[in-house]
This record gives structure tokens, sequence and C-alpha cells, in this order.
């Protein structure tokens, strides 16, 4: 239904992203997209370039006047860096007097512990690692973050669903098991510094945050991505490649850095009886309900109408400053690995980036299940099927 590209690298002039198979009459603006881009900056540990760098968003095609086309929507998001390297960054060839005069042409044959480094060289046949880290770098994650707006404004507008994000654990801080914001929660989330949503587990985050940063070490963390509003039945359980938590979990898998994912209580129903792990149905006076929200909102592969929660574990950064071992792959020795600027933690930036990539799935389930050449087709067809359920008496209770 949804189809995604996006190409560029992270010193390269600019990040584009294609969104093709959105309905008409989304609206979305240059505006949307910017404050979209730049809650992926926010965050206490982030590294000094997201305090200089700017994301200049223009809308290539796909809208006009503020509303989806129908047809492919295309961004491109513009490297405000680009002058300091596009001579080591040009596409087309440049004189190798010219390269060797720039100190940042040099050559990286000391591949990084953690990254896409050592492996790329060997599958792409690459004697440095600066043609694999440039892609490999989770600057890309700005277009998905472009695309996971365009995608979210859909949501909205044709379903009433909202998406968010928070992170429920920073190093060896948790926050309290059970609390999960609404949408109305979200500003509040971002303002705080590390979006936690519990203020005490906050103070302790940014703590350790500090602590790391001191010791020259990095963090990682968790994030949940809770969706409201959705209805039941997005998804199928009859192959696996169609089970909606299967594509959740290979959408947020796909985001760098990111090592786990779980469903709901995931990892700790695998902890529990039977008899206390599952989401008892029971009836209620506006529709069937759920004695408990421990699956996160999908059963068999699908959407239950319940509220979806959906979890990612993100590994500590791995451009560590006090420098990782590695083999210089030009001499063969032992070697320190090479240390380019980078954040101590970049866990809430990351919760940003998991909302755009659940949007993303999301929208492509919706429009599978009620298809739609323009969001009020869309609306329609989705308020049928809410309207035949009801008249079946198995509608779900209102979230």
């Amino acid at each position: 239904m949804l189809r995604w590209l996006t190409a560029g690298e992270s010193h390269g002039p600019a990040l584009v992203a294609i969104l093709e198979g959105l309905p008409a009459h989304v609206e979305v603006t240059t505006a949307d997209i910017a404050a979209a881009l730049a809650r992926r900056r926010l965050g206490f540990g982030r590294g000094a370039r997201m305090k200089f760098e700017a994301d200049a968003v223009t809308i290539l095609g796909g809208v006009r006047h503020g509303e989806s086309q129908g047809g492919p929507v295309a961004i491109q998001i513009g490297n405000s860096e680009w002058p300091k390297w596009e001579t080591v960054m040009a596409a087309d060839p440049v004189d190798e007097a010219v390269l060797a005069s720039q100190a940042r042409n040099a050559p990286l044959t000391r591949p990084r512990p953690g990254h896409a480094d050592l492996v790329g060289m060997q599958k792409y046949d690459f004697d440095e690692s600066r043609p694999v880290l440039e892609r490999a770098s989770a600057r890309e994650t700005a277009a998905r973050v472009a695309l996971g707006r365009v995608a979210g404004n859909f949501l909205q507008q044709a379903l009433g669903v909202s998406v968010l994000s928070h992170v429920v654990e920073l190093g060896t801080v948790a926050a309290p098991a059970g609390v999960v914001p609404v949408f109305a929660d979200l500003d509040g989330i971002d303002d705080d510094p590390v979006r936690c949503f519990d203020r005490a587990a906050s103070a302790a985050m940014i703590t350790e945050v500090e602590t790391a940063q001191k010791d020259g070490d990095t963090l990682g963390g968790v994030v949940e991505v809770v969706v409201w509003g959705l209805p039941p039945g997005l998804g199928s359980h009859v192959h696996w490649d169609r089970r909606l938590d299967a594509r959740l979990a290979g959408a947020l898998m796909g985001i760098q850095a990111i090592k786990g994912v779980e469903v709901g209580d995931g990892f700790t129903l695998a902890r529990t009886r039977g008899s206390a792990a599952h989401d008892e149905i029971v009836p209620g006076a506006d529709g069937i309900a759920r004695a408990s929200h421990r699956s996160g909102g999908t059963e068999g592969g699908m959407s239950t109408g319940e509220v979806l929660r959906v979890r990612a574990a993100m590994k500590p950064i791995a451009t560590v400053p006090r420098a990782l071992r590695t083999v210089d792959v030009a001499t063969g020795e032992a070697a320190v690995a090479h240390h380019q600027r980078s954040d101590v933690c970049a866990v809430p930036a990351a919760g940003v980036v998991a909302e755009a990539m659940v949007a993303l799935v999301l929208a492509d389930a919706a429009l599978e299940k009620f298809g739609g050449d323009s969001v009020g087709e869309t609306r329609r067809n989705y308020e049928a099927y809410l309207k035949h359920i009801a008249d079946r008496g198995l509608q779900v209770r209102a979230q």
C-alpha cells in the first residue's frame, strides 16, 4: 500500500525521502515536518552537531497548498554543513591533489566496534570506512522522521489515531511500570530533558548521563511508543509477513542501534504463568473490553482495538570517547578506533524515530484494510467497518 525510500549520506548535500501510496487531501506542511525534525534533535546528552545542524526542509513533490495530491510525496532535508564537505563528499570526481589537501579526506582505516564500518568494508570492497559510515549513520533517520510525520497526519485525519513516545529506561534507571501517557501528555514529555514521563525517573536519568559523560562513556536505553485510537483488525494472522506485530518489530529493529523489540509486556510475559499472562475478555456497557493490557494491543498478528504499546531497546552509542580497541586495516596492527564527535546518549531522539516507523507501518496497515484514494474515502470505509462491527455486537470499548 505505502512504499517509502530514503537516499543520501550523513555529510552529503541533503537527504531525500519519498512516500508513495498516500491518499489525496492529507493536510501537511513544511512547518509540520520541520517541527518533527526539531523533536528528533531533542534530548539531554546529544552532541554538538544537534546545536548547529539545521534541517532545511523542502517538499519537492506530491503536496500542493498544504494537501497531498495522491502522487508520491518527495521531501528534501538539506545539510547546513555541506559547504565543509562538498569536496570530500562530491558526487563527481575530484582531483587527487585537491583531495590530498583536505584533512577531512584522510582514510578511515581503523573501523569502530559496534558500527557498520568493518563489515561494510568487507561486504562492499572498500579499503576505508568513509563510504560505509556515511550511509550507515543515524543521520539517515531524519528522512524517516519526515515521512513519519506525513504518515502520522494521515492516521490522525483518517482514523483519529495518535502516536507518541516516551523514554522508559536510560542506562540503569527505569521509570515506574504501568504508566501509559496519552497524546495530551506529549508536549510535557518533549519539554523534559530526557523525554521521560516520570519526573523522578527523569532526574535520575539526567544524573546517569552526566556520570557517563564524565567517564568518557555512552548510554543506551528503552523507548516505548504508545498508539491511541486504533481499530481492531489491522494486520492479519494468515501469513507471517502480514502480522502487525512482526511488521512493527521489523520496522523498529531497522533503526540504527536498536537491538531488541517487545510488544506490550513482551519479555516479562515469558516469565509469567499463562493464567496471569493474557488479557481476559469481559463484557461492558459500551462494548467488549479487556481486563488487562499485557499484550500491548495485538493478538494473532492483528490490532485488538486496545491501546498499542511497543518498546525498542537501544544499545549504547558505539562511538565511545575513550576509544575502543580495533585493528588498523591498512597495517594489520592493533589500534584504537576512530573517534568523531558523537552523543553521550541518543535514547530520547530514538523515541521520535520509533514514532515515525510505527506511524509508517500503521498507515500502511490502515490503507491495506480500508483503502481509499482520498482521506475522505478512507474515513468512510473505516466508519462503515466500525458500524458493521457494532451492528454485530462486537464493538470494542472506547479507549
